[in-house]
């Protein structure tokens, strides 16, 4: 019988497992590998069984992790399953920091185990690779999960196109050279060991359009690199290379920085597009023409949702939107499945994607989880906004950083959310800058033990 395309994606989803199962076997005995990799990959994952309604979270990033922790502490009697590819969380908010060396790299990493032992939930590290809506099922490398309820909250991608236009080994070129360092991990080692490794010339810093993770993100990170540059006396610039026709938040804090601290350290290029880039010759070319020979980079691309959604079919069908979740935006739940949330970086509201949102919006979309499981009907009338406060250094010695803190609220006109009681604190020199960057690693700190203690 002829294989569907699902049943083909449970059955080859991840080569790995085949692999893996296939070197217990002498050659001549593939179809006996085949088997074995099946077996695995459609048995149970190894987690004990549900003895409640079960709620299966993918992806332990800000929001996920909040997720587990809220729901079993608003109900223990349900069975929460955290699942994520990684073994060790890493964030990228505070990770500029790292990647500068103002704070050591253990303050952004912590361990997923830790937060499932205080949460009382289960943590299984497992790549998601197909979700059967249908039976409730989620396939992945460790076997299958059943869920009553599933939760999306894989996070981002880069999406290259523009730049690349389908070029392939271009963009893996430029994902292994010049990573935009706004996925944590990998990314972010790569990042701190070019600046540790820095010896002077030109280092491109690229800011995306749209709504991408980190708004503020790419200025503080130019304001550090050139803070590392005057601190140990390397003769470098810093040339930001912004898709916006302005800095997009915090704007009169850090251009009063690039200005007053980093005047021979930073130019600001808003309004620019990028048309080609060759990371071998290390060129960019602009759509004015202007060429810029650059000695490193972190070019940070435009951003998607991850492409588990559209795995998932919950991804918006319009190729513009094919990155966001096509969700109710004031219940979080899939359009058609209401047993599927999704949420963080993956929603289509404009709210900021930022570790701080995903927390607040997390134990909002925990609360909702609870509600839907006891019967409630989740609709416009039970939405309340996340919360947005965000610190951004300018400085990394001493620690000098900006703020802003937002809420949203929704406008019947416009059908579209907006900020909300925004406020923001701008003063990095003088004492305020200073109690900022106070702020700002207490900040941290709080998210950390709101994820695992």
């Amino acid at each position: 019988m002829a294989l569907s395309r699902r049943d083909a994606m449970k059955f080859t989803g991840l080569a790995a497992v085949t692999v893996a199962a296939s070197s217990g076997y002498a050659k001549g005995n593939e179809g006996g590998a085949k088997a074995a990799s099946q077996s695995i990959l459609l048995s149970p994952a190894p987690i004990p069984a549900a003895k409640g309604p079960r709620v299966v979270i993918v992806g332990a990033g800000p929001s996920g992790l909040t997720i587990a922790k809220y729901v079993k502490k608003a109900n223990p009697k349900v069975d929460v399953v955290l699942m994520d590819k990684r073994s060790v969380f890493m964030s990228g908010f505070i990770s500029n920091l790292v990647a500068t060396g103002v704070l050591p790299l253990d303050f952004i990493t912590h361990d997923f185990l830790e937060g499932a032992r205080n949460g009382n939930y289960t943590f299984l590290q497992a790549t998601a690779h197909e979700i059967d809506r249908t039976s409730k099922t989620v396939y992945t490398n460790e076997g299958i999960v059943k869920y009553d309820v599933l939760v999306l909250a894989p996070g981002i991608d880069y999406d290259y196109s523009k730049w690349t236009k389908g070029d392939i080994e271009l963009e893996t070129a430029l994902r292994t050279k010049f990573p935009g360092a706004f996925i944590a991990g990998s990314e972010t080692l790569t990042l701190k060991s070019k600046i540790e490794n820095m010896e002077g010339g030109v280092f491109v810093q690229t800011v995306p359009g749209g709504n991408y993770r980190c708004l503020p993100g790419p200025y503080e990170r130019s304001c550090l690199i050139a803070d590392y540059m005057k601190r140990n006396k390397i003769k470098g610039k810093v040339v930001i290379l912004d898709e916006n026709p302005n800095i997009t938040i915090k704007a009169d804090g850090f251009h009063s920085a690039f200005e007053k601290l980093y005047k021979d350290y930073i130019t600001y290029m808003p309004s620019t597009t990028i048309t080609s880039i060759d990371p071998n010759k290390q060129k960019i070319v602009t759509e004015l023409g202007e060429e810029i020979d650059f000695t490193d980079a972190a070019l940070y691309s435009r951003v998607r949702g991850n492409k588990l959604l559209e795995i998932a079919g919950v991804a918006k069908d319009s190729v513009f939107n094919k990155g966001e979740a096509n969700i109710d935006p004031f219940t979080y739940q899939v359009i058609g499945d209401k047993n599927v949330f999704c949420t963080g970086d993956v929603r289509p509201m404009g709210f900021s994607k930022s570790g701080n949102t995903a927390n607040t919006e997390g134990k909002i979309v925990a609360n909702n989880i609870v509600k839907y499981l006891a019967g409630t009907e989740l609709s416009q009338k039970t939405w309340t906004s996340p919360l947005t406060v965000c610190y951004s250094a300018v400085a990394g010695d001493p620690m000098r950083a900006i703020s802003v803190h937002a809420e949203y609220a929704y406008d019947e006109t416009k059908k579209s959310f907006g900020f909300a009681n925004a406020g923001t604190m701008e003063k990095w020199d003088g004492a305020d800058g200073l109690a900022g960057g106070k702020g700002l690693v207490e900040w941290g700190k709080g998210l950390y033990r709101d994820f695992f203690n």
